[in-house]
């Protein structure tokens, strides 16, 4: 019986490693032949009710996508040109036709992003913020999407409650909650989501673009296969 019983916990183990697996690779075939050299960053999509989330992050974009290699439209003639035409919403920005923002800024391709959880939380015995945020990167010429993501990253990354105790544990959940809610945490935690979403040294992140050394080269998720 016990030899049937450790037979079937093998045969769950084995079923359970396989699987897991590695996130499925980007397909680039789209991005590659529309080869952006511009990109304009609309105002982020908030889904969170933390109000600074949009600014938070937008202060987090430019620097991984410019880092790969693009031009990026600096962020104040963005919003006033989309304040000179009556667009101080970001939905609104998002719904404004490709043709009509290529027009516009005669830029090559349009990062649309969604923030899906920003701030603190304290949940019993743990607390942390995390950041998450999706981008679609869009041709304006053709209207073509080009590129898809999801990043998140959180402070309990790099926290260690392993020697605390149940007591040492809430207390530090709620001293970490607080902290990081008056320092604003999610400013730092932004800034990883955004290097892990946008970073062509990233694993589906964008490719390398006109401005960078390694520009032609595969992206780091087509290397892996």
């Amino acid at each position: 019986m016990r030899q049937i019983l450790l037979t079937l916990l093998l045969a769950v183990l084995l079923l359970a490693a396989g699987c897991v697996s590695t996130p499925e690779g980007q397909d680039y075939s789209e991005f590659r032949a529309a080869d952006p050299h511009s990109i304009l960053v609309l105002p982020p999509i908030n889904n969170t009710p933390e109000v600074i989330a949009p600014y938070s992050l937008m202060s987090q974009i430019y620097r991984p996508i410019a880092e790969s290699g693009y031009y990026v439209f600096p962020a104040a003639v963005v919003a006033q040109t989309f304040k000179n035409n009556g667009l101080t919403v970001a939905s609104d920005t998002h719904a404004v036709p490709v043709a009509k923002l290529h027009e516009i800024f005669a830029a090559d391709a349009a990062l649309y992003i969604t923030i899906e959880e920003y701030g603190t939380s304290y949940v019993v015995i743990s607390s942390e913020t995390r950041v998450t945020a999706s981008a679609t990167l869009v041709d304006l010429r053709s209207g073509t999407v080009l590129w898809q993501g999801k990043a998140t990253a959180s402070s309990a990354e790099t926290q260690d409650n392993s020697d605390s105790g149940l007591l040492g544990m809430l207390v530090e959940a709620a001293l970490t909650q607080v902290l990081e809610s008056v320092s604003d945490k999610g400013f730092d935690i932004a800034a990883i989501t955004a290097n892990r979403l946008l970073s062509s040294e990233a694993y589906n992140g964008l490719l390398h673009g006109p401005r960078s050394p390694k520009y032609g080269q595969p992206a780091k998720s087509e290397k892996a296969k």
